[in-house]
Formats: C-alpha cells, sequence, structure tokens
C-alpha cells in the first residue's frame, strides 16, 4: 500500500475491506495486552498511516462505485464475481506451510 506502483480496482474491494478489519482487529488486540513490552506493541502494532492508506483505498473504490448507473454497477459486479471465482487472493499476512512429515525410516547409526 506504501509504494507508489501499486495499484487496485473494484475487484479487490472486499479483500482490501477484510485486510482493513485485520489491521484493526490486530491494534485491538495488541493495546489489550498488557503483558507485552511498550516496544514490542510499538513494532507489532498497526500503523496509523497504513489503516488510513487502506481505509483511503477503500473509500476511493466505493466513491467510484457510487458515480456509476446502476447498470454499470451490475455489470461491474457480475464481471467481479467472475474475476473473483477465477483467483485466490490475501492480502493479510504470508501464509507459512507446515513442514512436510519426515517419512524415511529411523537410522540405526550403523551402515545397511
Amino acid at each position: 500500500m506504501g509504494c507508489g506502483h501499486f495499484r487496485t480496482d473494484v475487484s479487490y474491494l472486499p479483500d482490501l475491506e477484510a485486510y482493513l478489519a485485520d489491521l484493526l482487529r490486530n491494534r485491538e488486540r495488541l493495546a489489550a495486552f498488557a503483558n507485552a513490552d511498550p516496544w514490542a506493541k510499538a513494532e507489532a502494532t498497526p500503523s496509523d498511516d497504513e489503516i488510513a492508506r487502506v481505509r483511503r483505498l477503500g473509500q476511493r473504490v466505493r466513491q467510484d462505485l457510487d458515480e456509476l448507473t446502476d447498470e454499470d454497477r451490475a455489470q461491474i459486479r457480475e464481471a467481479v464475481a467472475l474475476v473473483r471465482r477465477s483467483r485466490g487472493v490475501s492480502l493479510g499476512m504470508p501464509r507459512v506451510r507446515q513442514p512436510l512429515p519426515d517419512l524415511r525410516p529411523e537410522s540405526t547409526g550403523g551402515p545397511a
């Protein structure tokens, strides 16, 4: 969101809204965490700037939609539904896969 080359479109609006909700939830959770060191809370807490940028971006997309005719909005809703079915998007934290189990038999330490 801080990159000058970042662009989005209406098809990403649900993801932007979910990301904003995650940021706000994380901020509230961290604020309620009384036993954390202040520096750790400051580092982990989403910044007000990031929250504001995501909020503004979502508002801009919704404002652009509001300026369209009902017919244009209906066409965009159909197109967005088609595009979203064909891709999986997550703007939240990257997911880390669980390591694969080691399926090799245990070594006895000696030559076979």
